[in-house]
């Protein structure tokens, strides 16, 4: 039974190399305790003390925003996080972490993403503290998805696709669920399966809008959403309050759809003195490499005023809803 030896050692940026051999050697005798204690817990279960059933540990390495430090977990490999409920109440409740979000699933384990951009709008500036100004911000890690990415190319037509992808990797991100981000192409079938869209809709350069976009995160991740709608875009401001609540309470990324273009919105800014909204925009229509600099520096994740919306185009926004869970 081969055994996956995956560790991690955290050292200063002054350790010599010729240290760290002893380090490396010390973080693998704790993972193969981990490993141990494992497999061990398992051979005392009745009906595998034979070895039988017995499931392979893998191991999942976490960054909390709320400890600062890396923790990692050994679990039996392919058991549903849902069978794992009661070790992570344990391990939330030691810890003194909230226990109405994921923090320790599948879905929240450290990695790569992918080489995208992970939460480009914590390069900007942070906006005013002033008293009379409330900020509220998307929560958590998602990724950047944006035309042309994946050598696809969606140039002119798949803005809300790629919205919708940003906010699928915030739900997979979060640990909410462990579906893969859909393609252009896996949207289209399931907007077909459901019976919203005809045949000829897959492979085609249709766009969709931010009520398909609720489709499919119902579909595929059981997720509901809420739906506005503005008449002009000069009304959007008068649905701030809504906006600032969503992100305190959800916390999730917000598709909005009007004329032919869509955005994310993931984030607001209320100036009570002035009447004054901004929105925290990402914006899915940029074409370039995923270069934190341009997309800063170019202002396709940024702040925009409401002039940015066009004063007599309707629009539509999808707020994802979650629900509390560990």
């Amino acid at each position: 039974m081969p055994l996956k030896v995956d560790t991690l050692a955290m050292i200063h940026c002054n350790t010599k190399l010729s240290e760290l051999y002893t380090v490396l050697v010390e973080a693998a005798c704790r993972s193969l305790r981990l490993l141990e204690s494992v497999l061990l817990e398992q051979l005392g279960q009745e009906g595998i003390g034979d070895g039988a059933g017995l499931r392979l540990p893998e191991t999942f390495h976490y960054l909390p925003e709320q400890l600062g430090h890396f923790l990692t977990r050994v679990v039996p490999k392919s058991i549903p996080d849902e069978s794992m409920e009661r070790e992570r109440i344990q391990l939330h409740e030691q810890l003194a972490l909230p226990t109405d979000k994921p923090i320790f699933r599948r879905g929240n384990a450290y990695n790569t993403y992918g080489g995208r951009l992970v939460n480009p709008h914590e390069a900007l500036p942070m906006p005013s503290s002033a008293a009379h100004v409330t900020v509220a911000l998307v929560r958590g890690r998602y990724t950047y998805h944006h035309y042309m990415q994946d050598n696809f190319n969606d140039d002119g037509w798949g803005c809300a696709y790629r919205s919708m992808q940003t906010i699928f990797s915030w739900f997979r991100y979060q640990g909410y669920n462990t579906t893969n981000i859909p393609t252009h192409r896996e949207i289209q079938e399931c907007l077909v399966n459901i019976g919203d869209k005809p045949t000829t809709f897959i492979g085609s350069r249709q766009w969709i809008g931010s009520t398909e976009v609720m489709f499919c995160l119902e579909t595929l991740l059981g997720v509901q959403s809420r739906i506005i709608f503005a008449n002009t875009g000069a009304e959007l401001q008068s649905y701030t309050p809504e906006l600032i609540h969503h992100f305190q309470k959800h916390g999730s990324p917000i598709m909005i759809g009007g004329g032919v273009l869509a955005h994310t919105i993931i984030g607001v800014e209320y100036n009570s003195e002035k009447n004054e909204t901004r929105y925290l925009i990402l914006d899915p229509h940029y074409t370039g490499a995923d270069d934190i600099t341009t997309v800063v520096g170019k202002g396709w994740c940024g702040w925009k005023t409401s002039d940015f919306w066009n004063k007599t185009a309707h629009y539509n926004l999808c707020l994802p809803q979650t629900r509390p869970c560990i």
